[in-house]
């Protein structure tokens, strides 16, 4: 049985949990016939044209974990921003870790998913949100939604400012021989509410895992977020992250994606605007080698007039690795005085190496200031040549040519550990000690 059937018969069984006569029934059943007719997607499809799933479909995974397992801290701190106090969202297999979290429904909510599909009084919220963002003619983000269980739900009320940082972390034990994960996350960011999140997948072995994320935010009047996902897994894990934001009037979202680890990775990154005077930020960093894959795929859906989107992502691309992007920005009729800007640079660093490199404009709109650009290259040499000369050993001129060639996205990062964090991340990719000063 190949793992569409598997996925297919699995779900007729998960069924019998459901409340069969709710309106989230009718959702998840739409969800999966829309996956049962489209399947997996294929290089056939002009936006995965560049990314294969064959390899890790050939896997036996398991859809759902046969043992509840735990996780001791010691084992997994370092996987933690321990440098600073931070509310803790922590799932092991997909299963909520009440002991490894922190909580609160003080003021602010950060608490579960299966809270919001289960109970009455989040009735609103779970009409109002889930599902309303999200593309429902994506068949992986209508297999995430038919299986919907577990997750993050974060709701900032109007006018409150989270008083720390959020960090989501999924944890894969590997005790399965091949698992299959699809986590859910819900975020409500309210009128003049300020949030920062940071969301991490990780494997504690080298069995293989899948996971199909789906993540809707809503960014209200006003709103401020702040969204960081890393990804250095080992290179068994393979992640489809697919991420929906809708914003509002005057809304600012950020969301820095962080690529470092991991088999195959594909981002599916979606903004979309419902309001004038709008800000998405788009930036990301990918440093890979080996055979490692990295497919980075963004929309930035303007349909309201002034407002603006920046997009700048840095790929570094060592021995087979491969690395794609492809970023579109769609300007409706209505959108006049659209300001967006999309940058795409990336560095071979190996012969063997490759990046396939599509950004788009579509404009309908004739008062907008748009601009695109896409660069492929290598080491400045004769910058190597100066630094050497300078008794600079020629390994760490390296890494501080790519550094600095790293470092516009890093000087926005906005929570100084994480910034310190993702500097260590980047030197160990890089292979020069930290001693050395980046």
């Amino acid at each position: 049985m190949d793992l569409k059937d598997k996925l297919l018969s699995s779900y007729i069984a998960l069924e019998e949990k459901f409340d069969n006569d709710s309106t989230l029934h009718e959702v998840r059943n739409q969800a999966i016939k829309n996956f049962e007719t489209k399947g997996f997607p294929t290089k056939k499809e002009e936006t995965w044209k560049y990314t294969s799933l064959n390899s890790i479909l050939k896997n036996d995974f398991s859809v759902f974990p046969k043992h509840e397992n735990a996780i001791e801290f010691p084992a997994v701190k370092k996987y933690f921003l321990h440098e600073v106090d931070t509310y803790k969202l922590v799932f092991i297999d997909g299963k909520f870790s009440s002991f490894l979290s922190s909580t609160t429904h003080e003021g602010i909510d950060v608490c579960l998913l299966s809270s919001v599909l289960t109970k009455p009084k989040y009735r609103l919220v779970l009409e109002t949100y889930f599902n309303q963002v999200a593309k429902k003619d994506d068949s992986l983000t209508s297999l995430n939604t038919a299986f919907a269980q577990e997750g993050a739900f974060i709701n900032i009320p109007k006018s409150k400012v989270a008083d720390k940082p959020i960090e989501i972390i999924y944890f894969s034990t590997g005790t399965e021989d091949a698992m299959m994960v699809q986590p859910r996350n819900l975020i409500v960011v309210g009128e003049n509410a300020h949030v920062q999140i940071i969301e991490r997948h990780q494997s504690l072995n080298e069995n293989p895992v899948l996971t199909n994320s789906v993540t809707e935010i809503f960014a209200q009047k006003r709103a401020n977020v702040d969204y960081y996902k890393i990804q250095n897994d080992v290179q068994t894990a393979n992640l489809i992250d697919n991420t929906y934001i809708s914003q509002k009037q005057e809304s600012r979202v950020s969301v820095h994606t962080f690529s470092f680890g991991g088999n195959i990775t594909r981002n599916n990154l979606n903004f979309y605007h419902f309001g004038e005077r709008i800000d998405s930020t788009l930036k990301g960093i990918t440093i890979i080698g080996d055979k490692q894959h990295v497919d980075h795929f963004t929309l930035v859906h303007h349909s309201q007039p002034n407002c603006e989107s920046h997009q700048d992502y840095k790929g570094i691309f060592g021995d087979n690795s491969t690395g794609v992007f492809n970023g579109k920005i769609y300007v409706e009729k209505e959108a006049q005085k659209t300001n967006a800007f999309q940058q795409n640079n990336n560095i071979l660093i190996s012969e063997k190496a490759t990046i396939n490199a599509k950004p788009q404009l579509e404009i309908f709109a004739d008062d907008v200031k748009c601009s695109h650009g896409c660069t492929i290259g290598q080491l400045d040499e004769s910058a190597m040549f100066y630094m050497q000369q300078r008794g600079i050993p020629k390994k760490e001129a390296r890494a501080l040519l790519m550094y600095a060639f790293s470092n516009e996205v890093i000087s926005s990062i906005k929570i100084p550990e994480l910034k310190q964090r993702i500097t260590k991340i980047i030197a160990t990719k890089l292979g020069v000690k930290m001693g050395f000063d980046l």
